[in-house]
């Protein structure tokens, strides 16, 4: 099994478990402000560990809920078990399973799976990029009066307010805008045509890394800046590749 077949095994086999307990009581295992986590979140991570570390015991893995393998190993799954918690506690289905695997410091493999819409995004270095086995690519929209975009307002105050500025500036521009609670998502709508720009002022790493992958072999383009003083958090900038979003920044 290649690494991209078992991440996307992971990831659907995680995704089955989301769908099986989508509209169900989910038990909270902390809540603060502006995010939750769940249960669910730990036992869908749990899965895709002893799925992607039975598999490659030697190789580490980095997640939402936690790290396991070995740290020191070249080989670092990425994971994200749910992207949209909040989405799925609210009953509200547009959330995903994202899992990358980074190979000394590069992105090697990227799987973004939507368990309620049936779809799975696929890419690995040197190939295409797949939605469900056909092969996708970036919009080449390029006009703000035609575009959609997608902000993120972030969970602290400085983050929501530079979000909402930003929603602001280029709901002026935009045909359309969008808040939808999943970055994975919005990075692999990015990457299949349906939205042109993507925009948070900090993200974590396990919410863009396959992400990122998915939309530059799409033909789009990725900016990240490290966010100072938040480890493995990230200013990002993603658009096809196309759309001059710098000039609404």
């Amino acid at each position: 099994m290649t690494d991209l077949e078992l991440a996307t095994h992971a990831a659907l086999e995680a995704g089955q478990l989301l769908r099986a307990n989508f509209g169900s009581a989910a038990v909270v295992d902390e809540a603060t402000h502006h995010d939750i986590k769940l249960a669910l979140d730990r036992a869908a991570q749990d899965l895709i560990t002893t799925i992607l570390l039975g598999e490659h015991p030697s190789d580490a893995l980095y997640g939402e809920e936690g790290i396991a393998g070995n740290q020191e190993s070249p080989r670092q799954w990425i994971v994200d078990p749910i992207d949209g918690t909040v989405n799925f506690f609210y009953g509200i289905p547009h959330f995903c399973v994202s899992i990358a695997l980074r190979v000394a410091g590069e992105i090697v493999v990227g799987v973004i799976h939507d368990p309620m819409v049936g779809e799975t995004w696929t890419v690995a270095k040197g190939g295409p990029a797949l939605l469900n086995g056909r092969p996708i690519q970036a919009s080449t929209r390029a006009d703000f009066a035609e575009s959609i975009l997608f902000v993120g307002c972030g969970k602290d105050e400085e983050a929501l307010r530079t979000g909402i500025e930003r929603f602001h500036k280029a709901s002026l521009r935009a045909r359309k805008m969008r808040m939808m609670g999943s970055a994975a998502l919005g990075m692999a709508y990015i990457a299949c045509g349906r939205l042109d720009a993507y925009i948070e002022s900090r993200i974590s790493l396990w919410d863009i890394a396959a992400g990122q992958l998915l939309v530059e072999t799409a033909g789009g383009k990725v900016d990240l800046t490290a966010v100072a003083g938040h480890a493995d958090a990230w200013s990002i900038v993603a658009t096809n590749g196309h759309l001059p979003i710098h000039e609404i920044l």
